[in-house]
C-alpha cells in the first residue's frame, strides 16, 4: 500500500534535507563566482561592447558547468551492475539548477544593458557588488546549516566576500 505524502516515512530525513540544502548552497556560490568572473572577463574583450552576447556566453557557461557537474556526479556514483547511467545523469544534472539560478542577477543586468537601460560597465559594476553581497549570504547560510554559531558563520561569509573582492580587484586592475 503506497504511503500518503503526509506520512513520516514519505518525508525526507533531516540528513537528506541538509544534503539538498548544501547542494543548493554549493551551486549558489559556484554560480555566483562563475557569473562574476565571466562578466568581468567579457567586459574587457577590447571590442565593441555587446552585453547581449556576454549574457548569452555567461548562460552557456553556467548551463555547461551544471551539466558537467551533474554528469561527473552521476559517473562517480554509478555502479557497474546498473543498466544505465542516463537516468542518474539527468536527475543529477537537474539538481544543479542553483548554479544556473545564481547567474540570474548577472544575466538581468547585462540584458538591461543590451536593452539600453544602462551602460554595460555600469551593469558589471553593480553586478559585482550584488554578487559579492550574495556570496556573503551564501557563506553565512552554509555555515548556519552546518551548525556553526552566528559568529563563525559571519566569518565564513566574510571569507566568501573575499572571493568577490578578488574578482572586483582584478576587474579594476584590468582597466
Amino acid at each position: 500500500m503506497p504511503e500518503s505524502p503526509a506520512s513520516p516515512a514519505a518525508e525526507p530525513t533531516a540528513g537528506v534535507r541538509i544534503l539538498r540544502f548544501q547542494r543548493l548552497l554549493f551551486g549558489g556560490v559556484y554560480g555566483t563566482v562563475l557569473a562574476s568572473s565571466l562578466a568581468s572577463a567579457l567586459e574587457n574583450d577590447h571590442g565593441q561592447p555587446d552585453p547581449g552576447y556576454d549574457a548569452l556566453w555567461i548562460l552557456v557557461a553556467c548551463l555547461t558547468a551544471a551539466a558537467a557537474h551533474g554528469y561527473a556526479y552521476a559517473i562517480s556514483h554509478w555502479n557497474p551492475g546498473e543498466r544505465t547511467v542516463t537516468g542518474l545523469t539527468l536527475r543529477s544534472t537537474l539538481t544543479e539548477w542553483p548554479l544556473v539560478a545564481a547567474a540570474v542577477p548577472t544575466l538581468f543586468a547585462l540584458l538591461g544593458a543590451h536593452a539600453g537601460w544602462w551602460p554595460e560597465n555600469t551593469a558589471i559594476s553593480v553586478v559585482l557588488v550584488i554578487n559579492t553581497a550574495a556570496l556573503f549570504c551564501w557563506g553565512l547560510a552554509a555555515a548556519r546549516v552546518a551548525g556553526q554559531s552566528w559568529g563563525s558563520a559571519t566569518r565564513v561569509g566574510g571569507v566568501d566576500v573575499l572571493i568577490g573582492l578578488v574578482i572586483i580587484a582584478v576587474n579594476a586592475a584590468s582597466h
